[in-house]
């Protein structure tokens, strides 16, 4: 019987502004919720130091081998700040705990921060000499990377720039947004909003400094933001939108067109963030309403990559809400903004942007063909994801090209779901396998244990198709790796998804043994799994789980005397279907159908009456509603099989013999559809069934 899988895959957006610090944002997004990634700009950034390199030297930032201290002096050159300021990023780093694969990209925006500073520390026409004492001594202290210490001094003169307010608004202003740059170049995202919030206090609105009152504003805008999605503030989101709200009012569309549509794609990115966190779609829908504001001026003719890259953000939020729906028609609006956005952002172009767009492609085109019967929107996701690594290769950016390498995977996982025979899945396995070679657990754990997942998935797909218990035992070892970064604590939801998929494999292995301690295992992985997948929270991953839950149950059940945990099994595909209805996951409810049937088959097996076998045959032909012989052949097989074999009983109870010829025909052509597809397990099924059924129809027939 087919279960429900969960896999990841990773998207990406762009962020704009006259103050912005990182240029796009790299998402990676999942049926069960949103983890945050890195700056696709910022880690496609070359420094020339290999990323274990540049761990090293944060971890030992103070006390470095001979060897460190050149490679020090080589980023002295290529950050254009002194040593001591390298030092004073490193530990900037390193007290901020950032993931290794981002170190790179942090360690440039800290060094833009340096450089900013000492443009802007100096000291201002009118400063008294105290003032310009202590800014002098301010730009010391930044020059000598003494961050804090430089902070101090500004604070000093701040206070005696506000004693004498009136005369020094706008140098007090720029002194608080000076302190917000230092907070920023420490990664203190929140600290700087409140700098940047100070000093656009200060300037009286509508004042001939407005526009420098707007800077302020859209700085703390920015601040606020990096707060919210780096380090999963929501709060900081929201007031982050509201300042982005502001900033499209107070920069008019008549009077500056473009900085108004910039602030619109910097709003829509904010809403999307925190939608994308969200049970609801309200957000995502004022996300796209907010790029398609955007696109208004920032078109094609007058700003041909701006336009192309909010092409990408609104083809990103599309994606985002055609994933929570059970229609095509956000999916299919996300890949025409995706193919709109390539026809500017070209590989000879902007080869890097062009590769994420079509990586963001494929995904949005993954999406589509999980829902329609055939197989040629997967097939396009495959060639999108195989062209993104054209340029997205593992020397240029290696944790780029392992991302795109686990979409593949989830693509090639789908078609050879879909397929009769292996190739694709052994295609998928292979691509989850090589990702795993700069997704180390010590590099990138979280996305480590992502693909360990997916890989599972693909183990497990194989496996169910397969005599042998190898793959699965592989599977169950996958998904167990992946638990051991995926923690209830540090990521619920994630957590939940493969304590799920567990359970799958450790139940698929269980029906292949003789006694129950792998089904019972499976059950408390699925009871697991449901303390954070509830149906309030995540209503569709709940009824998958418990589609899973009633398997497991089920398949103890048929192996007990009692009927206990059968009418366990029925209640839980009961409740699953009040989630997985056939509008909203047809397929998905079809599977349900068929699982309902054979748990109420196993109980009718067990009464005298025929009420609950009657039962079974209603949920298997719902079943094929969906599960048609063109569009999933196999799954139709498993349904008809399983109809027929119910059949045979009720044949037997009532000596009918149409009855039991139909059901040796469904068994005989299930078998045969099997064996063809190469599902051995199944076809072996079939086929045991297949002399009870010729029995019966001969004992009938001689009557």
């Amino acid at each position: 019987m087919k279960q429900h899988l969960c896999f990841i895959a990773s998207l990406g957006v762009y962020l704009f502004g006259l103050n912005a610090a990182v240029d796009a944002q790299q998402i990676k997004a999942d049926t069960g919720g949103i983890a945050i990634g890195g700056s696709v700009t910022g880690s496609t950034i070359n420094i020339g130091i290999p990323p274990e390199q540049l761990t090293a030297l944060v971890r030992r930032a103070a006390d470095l081998s001979e060897t460190q201290k050149k490679v020090i002096a080589k980023l002295e050159g290529e950050l254009d700040i002194n040593q001591r300021q390298i030092r004073t990023a490193l530990s900037v780093l390193g007290e901020n705990d950032i993931p290794p694969e981002r170190l790179a990209a942090k360690l440039v925006e800290i060094a833009k921060r340096f450089r900013d500073l000492q443009a802007t520390a100096s000291a201002q026409p009118g400063d008294d000499p105290k003032i310009a004492s202590l800014k002098t001594d301010a730009q010391k202290a930044i020059d000598a990377g003494e961050l804090a210490k430089a902070d101090a001094f500004l604070a000093d003169v701040e206070t005696e720039q506000r004693r004498a307010l009136d005369r020094f608004a706008v140098n007090a202003a720029e002194t608080s947004a000076q302190r917000g740059e230092i907070a920023l170049t420490r990664l203190r995202y929140a600290e700087a909003a409140k700098h940047f919030a100070n000093a656009t206090a200060v300037i009286t609105p509508g004042s001939i400094h407005e526009d420098k009152r707007i800077n302020y504003l859209d700085r703390e805008a920015t601040a606020l933001y990096q707060q919210g999605d780096e380090l999963g503030d929501n709060g900081a989101l929201l007031s982050a939108i509201e300042r982005y709200k502001r900033l499209v009012e107070l920069m008019p569309r008549e009077r500056v067109p473009l900085d108004w549509a910039m602030k619109q794609n910097n709003l829509g990115i904010a809403l999307w963030t925190l939608g994308a966190r969200e049970s609801g779609t309200a957000r995502l829908e004022e996300a796209v309403a907010a790029y398609r504001d955007a696109l208004k001026e920032m078109t094609r003719e007058r700003v041909p990559l701006n336009w192309a890259r909010t092409q990408t953000n609104l083809g990103t939020a599309l994606g985002t809400l055609g994933a929570r729906e059970s229609g095509t028609a956000r999916l299919e609006e996300a890949v025409a903004a995706y193919r709109d956005a390539l026809k500017e952002m070209t590989r000879e172009r902007v080869p890097l942007d062009w590769a994420m767009t079509q990586n963001n492609r494929g995904t949005a085109l993954r999406d589509l063909g999980e829902r329609e019967s055939g197989t040629a929107r997967l097939e396009e996701a495959v060639a999108a994801y195989r062209d993104a690594l054209k340029e997205w290769t593992r020397e240029r950016v290696p944790l780029q090209w392992a991302m795109t390498q686990n979409n593949l995977g989830i693509a090639l996982w789908t078609l050879g779901a879909r397929e009769s025979g292996t190739a694709r899945l052994e295609e998928a396995i292979a691509a989850y396998r090589d990702p795993l070679k700069e997704r180390t657990r010590e590099r990138v754990p979280l996305d480590w244990a992502m693909t360990q997942n997916n890989l599972g998935n693909a183990l497990w797909t194989l496996g169910a198709r397969e005599i042998g218990t190898a793959r699965l035992e592989e599977a169950v070892t996958a998904y167990r790796s992946a638990l051991k970064e995926r923690t209830r604590e540090r990521v619920p939801l994630d957590w939940a998804m493969t304590q799920n998929n567990l359970g799958i494999a450790l139940r698929t292995l269980g029906a292949r043994e003789s006694g129950t301690t792998r089904l019972e295992e499976a059950v408390a992985a699925y009871r697991d799994a449901l303390k954070e997948y509830t149906r309030e929270r995540v209503p569709l991953n709940w009824a998958r789980t418990q589609t899973n839950l009633g398997t497991a149950l089920g398949t103890l059940g048929e192996r007990e005397s009692g009927t206990a945990r059968l009418e366990e099994a029925v209640a839980a595909y009961r409740d699953t279907l009040k989630e997985l209805t056939r509008e909203r996951v047809p397929l998905q409810w079809a599977m349900t159908q068929d699982n309902l049937g054979t748990a109420l088959r196993d109980l009718g097996e067990r009464e005298s009456g025929t009420a609950r076998l009657e039962e079974a045959v209603a949920a298997y032909r719902e079943a094929l509603k969906e599960r048609t012989r063109e569009r999933v052949p196999l799954d139709w097989a498993m349904s008809f099989g399983n109809e027929g074999v119910t059949l045979m009983l009720l044949a037997e109870r009532r000596r009918d013999a149409a009855v039991a010829k139909t059901a040796l025909s469904q068994i005989n052509e299930a078998f045969e559809t099997m064996r063809n597809g190469g599902n051995a397990p199944s076809a072996a099924y079939y086929e045991a069934q297949l002399p009870r059924a010729r029995a019966l129809v001969a004992r009938l027939r001689g009557r």
